[in-house]
């Protein structure tokens, strides 16, 4: 059994659940983490930890209760993903404060990773990957546990494994699908959430999406 664990704060602008669970062909259950509810663990194999519009440099207790569940759950050898705020959310809860930070450049629109390392999550070394971003913080200097998969020019840390466990953070939304993208970026700027400047330059691209989420999902809910 999958747990979603939406961190979104406005459902009528973001809508996580809704994204990720197109694309899983496994049973699943959303947890609203903002209020208050999480799973427990003993009913769950897998987890995901979505996005949010919240900051991980400003944490309500909601956080803080959410990331000593993720610490939970990678002690229990659960399997658990995290997405952009999701996966600054598992750095934080599982290497400290110091490896989350603003991000000198946000990376709003489509973007092209490098796939820095061969993995059943992203693919081999070196090829070609596109996909949704919307970030203005970001991860770190991870300690060597954490083998970074992906990375860009403006983000040295695009997607982790933590090695020995089965489990992984990507800073982009690939389940984000281009007209989703599209919406979701006109939305922001309707009602005047921060990085305008930003949000207009990513309305203004060419969309490019590899379809990575399909590859993202297999993997993580293949058999460890």
């Amino acid at each position: 059994m999958i747990a979603i664990i939406d961190n979104s704060i406005d459902p009528s602008i973001y809508r996580p659940v809704e994204h990720w669970s197109l694309y899983l062909d496994a049973p699943w259950r959303a947890f609203a983490a903002r209020g208050g509810r999480l799973p427990d663990l003993s009913a769950f194999s897998h987890i995901i930890l979505t996005g949010s519009e919240a900051s991980i440099l400003e944490r309500e207790p909601w956080v803080e209760a959410e990331a000593a569940l993720v610490r939970d759950a990678v002690a229990e050898g659960r399997s658990v993903l995290g997405s952009c705020w999701g996966h600054q959310l598992l750095a934080y809860a599982l290497a400290g404060q110091a490896r989350v930070r603003r991000a000198a450049r946000p990376e709003i629109g489509w973007i092209g990773l490098r796939l820095d390392r061969t993995s059943d999550l992203l693919g081999p070394a070196g090829a070609d990957a596109f996909t949704f971003s919307s970030h203005f913080d970001e991860v770190v200097d991870l300690p060597p546990a954490f083998e970074i998969l992906a990375s860009t020019e403006d983000c040295a840390v695009e997607a982790f494994h933590l090695a020995g466990r089965r489990v992984w953070g990507l800073q982009c939304h690939p389940e984000i699908d281009i007209p989703t993208g599209l919406r979701f970026l006109q939305d922001l700027v309707a009602c005047g959430f921060k990085g305008r400047k930003e949000l207009l330059a990513a309305l203004a691209q060419t969309p490019r999406d590899s379809g990575l989420i399909r590859r993202i999902v297999r993997a993580f809910l293949a058999d460890g």
